[in-house]
């Protein structure tokens, strides 16, 4: 007996050695994956290591950081959550204040402030703890914050990840995943596996409207990222980001990884050629997304170079003559912090636009601006407000204040974390959304004309609704506006519209009345057929039976409509007789529907006899059988207008 357990808890060690070494080796491979930043397959590695059972601080730090780099903060903010639960002696600080930012993004700022509470205890980014100690309304006073953009997806978007915006005359340039679909094999970019970002133009109206978009002539583009440009005022020279590639060689780190550098091309006969490096790249780190001054006399840029505070830094270099530069020189701490700052925008107003995850914000990255002092350094750093920033990344602000235009790229209201352009106008309008519908049947009406009028009564805009009846107008805020609604059939509408003072969507149902309709007469509103009877009878005919059942579902599609059964009789007859007729005939009517599951709370019925006949076969009129039939009916009528919702 001894001797079987001792072979048994031999077996035993060495199927949980057999098992470590497995998960083990899949561990090895997932970090060779992950160390070449191939995100995507170190992510599937780990998570069929989860699936199979096995666990460590390690395994959740790297599959989370996976789906972070990724700006997938949902999934990130899971693996973060269960490294703290199950590993919490072992969580490094720098994983609170990522499960933190991953929280923000998702909307949860309670509990993203109490992971910040965490980390400003234990963690040492002294800047990105001063920042949120400094600020602790920092949610309230961005949302009070006037909202003064609105937003709207820029034309040219893919189904892949499209970025960054560069004003180009009359054109605007990003960088866009989209692949070239002449090229006989399309490279994949294994952090994402998505295809490598070539630099794009689109045809851009005085609206800020893109059209046309197609890949930069010349050399610019090649096997690898381009991204984040920036054109001289002449047009003539473009300082661009490209990784470490340069006439068909590629430059590595010490760890054989590509990193970002600053290029120059000169436009040549339409072209872009004469691809030069900047001298101040170096193989070893990156430096990526050049701003230039309103002078042309200074190159700002995001690099994590040497003397940088954290992931990524906002440097600048005096430009000197043709390719001459000074020397790099930090832009200090009163901006960076030991997160990341980059992409940078400088407007001709001499303003400093740029993205950090550093300060206290709405999400992941964060859009701030900041006056840039005579010496181009920046003074005081200011949030931008929603719309512009959001609970996702947000990042690449360019903007032409002349032209009331600016670009933002953010991977908001995307399932798939990939980036969009938006176009922001940069002014208060109110985006007024509606649907057309028949008052009784709710039936959405296409075609309806619409017509917005100003405080002047002067028509400003018109369309007509679509096929699900819908419509918008941009309103200006603060302004008064009338709306009037027509169709064929239909009595028109006037609506008085009151856009609010900040920007923001807001509901307009419109209800239309068919024309010729008493406005209490359901069966001429629902286009039904009379209900008759036969001569001296109260049964229900068949084919009276196909005009309750409609009356029988717009009872039960409208919970609160309640209906009044009137029932006539023709003039053969006593008056008495009659009257006790045409009770029958109500009650019939009104018990077809109890019957069928209508409250009986919801209706009346009331017999009228032959008191009010519909034409001229009164006592003793010679009329025929058909003519006396038209008096033998029910009608229905709407007991309260109010009770239909509009």
């Amino acid at each position: 007996m001894k001797v079987f357990i001792k072979i048994n808890l031999l077996i035993l060690i060495l199927m949980s050695s057999s098992f470590s070494y497995a998960q083990r080796a899949k561990m090895n491979k997932a970090q060779k994956e992950y160390d070449r930043f191939a995100y995507i397959d170190a992510q599937k590695i780990y998570l069929q290591v989860v699936s199979e059972g096995y666990s460590s601080p390690e395994l959740f730090e790297k599959l989370g950081n996976t789906y972070y780099f990724n700006g997938d903060y949902e999934n990130a903010a899971r693996w973060y959550e269960k490294l703290m639960k199950e590993y919490p002696d072992q969580t490094e600080p720098k994983y609170y204040f990522r499960a933190a930012q991953s929280l923000k993004s998702l909307g949860d700022y309670k509990a993203s402030d109490t992971l910040m509470k965490v980390f400003t205890e234990i963690g040492s980014r002294e800047l990105v703890i001063q920042n949120f100690k400094s600020n602790p309304d920092y949610l309230k006073k961005i949302k009070a914050k006037p909202k003064k953009w609105v937003l709207e997806p820029a034309e040219i978007n893919s189904e892949y990840t499209d970025f960054g915006s560069a004003f180009y005359g009359n054109k605007l340039v990003y960088a866009s995943a989209k692949p070239d679909s002449t090229a006989r094999k399309v490279p994949i970019y294994e952090w994402n596996n998505q295809p490598f970002f070539d630099l794009f133009e689109a045809e851009m109206d005085e609206n800020g409207k893109l059209s046309n978009p197609k890949r930069l002539p010349g050399e610019i583009n090649s096997n690898l990222h381009e991204s984040s440009a920036v054109f001289t005022k002449d047009g003539n020279t473009v300082y661009f980001t490209r990784n470490n590639y340069l006439n068909g060689r590629k430059g590595k780190d010490r760890d054989y990884n590509i990193r970002l550098k600053l290029y120059k091309a000169t436009k040549k006969d339409g072209k872009w050629r004469e691809i030069v490096e900047l001298p101040f790249n170096d193989a070893s780190y990156s430096t990526a997304h050049p701003a230039l001054s309103p002078d042309e006399t200074r190159l700002y840029f995001s690099s994590d170079r040497p003397g940088t505070f954290g992931e990524s830094d906002l440097w600048y270099v005096d430009i000197r003559g043709e390719n001459e530069y000074g020397a790099p020189v930090n832009l200090g701490k009163n901006i960076n912090t030991e997160v990341r700052e980059s992409f940078p925008f400088i407007s001709k107003e001499n303003v400093l636009y740029f993205s950090s995850n550093g300060r206290p914000g709405l999400g992941g990255l964060d859009i701030f601006y900041t006056p840039l002092d005579k010496n181009g350094m920046p003074t005081e750093i200011i949030i931008m407000a929603e719309p512009v920033n959001g609970k996702k990344d947000d990042f690449a602000f360019a903007v032409d204040l002349e032209k009331d235009i600016a670009f933002l790229s953010s991977n908001r209201n995307t399932s798939d974390a990939n980036d969009n352009i938006y176009r922001a106008t940069h002014a208060c309008k109110v985006l007024l959304r509606g649907t057309v519908k028949d008052e009784i049947t709710k039936q959405l009406l296409e075609e309806a004309d619409l017509a917005l009028f100003n405080e002047e009564n002067e028509k400003i805009d018109s369309l007509k609704t679509d096929k699900n009846g819908g419509f918008n107008f941009n309103l200006d805020c603060g302004m008064q506006y009338s709306l009037r609604v027509t169709k064929d059939d239909y009595e028109s509408v006037e609506k008085i519209v009151i856009a609010p003072d900040d920007a923001q969507e807001i509901e307009l149902p419109i209800a239309m009345r068919k024309i010729g309709c008493p406005p209490n007469d359901l069966g001429c509103r629902l286009s039904l057929q009379p209900i008759y009877f036969d001569f001296n009878k109260a049964n229900i005919r068949p084919d009276a039976e196909v005009e309750l059942a409609k009356i029988w579902a717009a009872l039960k599609e409208y919970p609160e409509l309640e209906i009044k059964i009137e029932s006539h009789t023709d003039s053969r007859g006593s008056k008495e007789y009659n009257m006790e007729l045409s009770e029958a005939r109500a009650q019939a009517t009104l018990e077809w529907l109890v019957n069928r599951g209508i409250n009986t709370d919801r209706l009346t019925a009331k017999g009228y006899g032959e008191s009010r006949l519909i034409n001229e076969c009164s006592d003793g009129a010679d009329c025929t059988e058909a003519e006396h039939q038209l008096n033998r009916r029910s009608v229905f009528l709407i007991k309260e207008e109010e009770s239909i919702k509009k």
